[in-house]
């Protein structure tokens, strides 16, 4: 069986709350052998670390603050982002960027949010996990007046140009490649052919974006390979090989 990691899942969250230890068995007999979960801001710490207490050493918890999230107070909740990574372990920074799809209100908040994010990243020598819905190159600006060669991370839910794919490699990034590799006007179809199995990672961002055929229903790690062999499929590879590499750049990003 192909062994494979997804880089970014809220299995903690409630929509899995009443089969989350059936969602993860269920992940494991998919190949899925690791969850990297994103924090999202304080409401969400309690539930990601249980999942992690409940499967140790196969959900991996993050910690950050969303950019949906970052409201006038924003400042408390990244002094208990900073607190926490402090305080123990995680995998990453994140999840942390810019979203100016719902709601443009707190945009500069969630600048300066993303700044420091950066910095703590450095820090503590840890990758940093975008999230950059409608927000590319807002994002795209800090990270590379912040990117002082030790800066690592993920792009994730990358869709994009191959324009601004090429832009993510130069930043030495990868990108995290998801459910809308599957949907027909995704736009990956003309973006994965021209980037090389070295600059992506799989995602599932459950419970959301959930592959065809199961678009519009609950995402799940589970259905992890629909993205793979639709990988493999726009980048002419085997499933094996981009299993294989994918695994490998996650293994490596994170430090495994």
């Amino acid at each position: 069986m192909l062994k494979l990691v997804d880089s970014h899942a809220h299995i903690y969250s409630e929509e899995f709350k009443e089969d989350q230890a059936a969602a993860v068995a269920k992940a494991a007999e998919a190949g899925v052998e690791k969850i990297y979960m994103p924090n999202i801001d304080h409401t969400s710490i309690d539930a990601m670390l249980e999942t992690e207490a409940a499967f140790p050493g196969q959900c991996i918890p993050m910690m950050g603050l969303h950019p949906t999230y970052v409201t006038k107070d924003f400042e408390r909740e990244l002094y208990l982002v900073e607190e926490w990574l402090n305080k123990r372990p995680f995998a990453a920074v994140g999840e942390c960027g810019i979203d100016l799809y719902w709601d443009k209100t707190f945009f500069p908040q969630q600048q300066e949010a993303l700044k420091v994010q950066l910095e703590l990243a450095k820090k503590h020598n840890l990758p940093i996990i975008l999230h950059t819905r409608d927000s590319f190159d807002e994002t795209y600006e800090l990270v590379a007046a912040a990117q002082d060669g030790t800066l690592r991370g993920i792009f994730h839910c990358f869709s994009g140009t191959a324009e601004q794919a090429a832009k993510v490699k130069e930043l030495n990034f990868l990108m995290g490649i998801g459910g809308v590799a599957t949907f027909k006007n995704g736009g990956l179809d003309k973006v994965l052919p021209h980037v090389a199995l070295e600059d992506l990672v799989l995602e599932t961002d459950c419970p959301y974006l959930a592959p065809v055929p199961h678009r519009g229903k609950r995402n799940e790690p589970a259905y992890l390979p629909l993205v793979l062999k639709r990988v493999a499929e726009l980048m002419q590879k085997t499933e094996g090989e981009v299993a294989t590499i994918t695994t490998q750049n996650a293994q490596n990003l994170f430090k495994l």
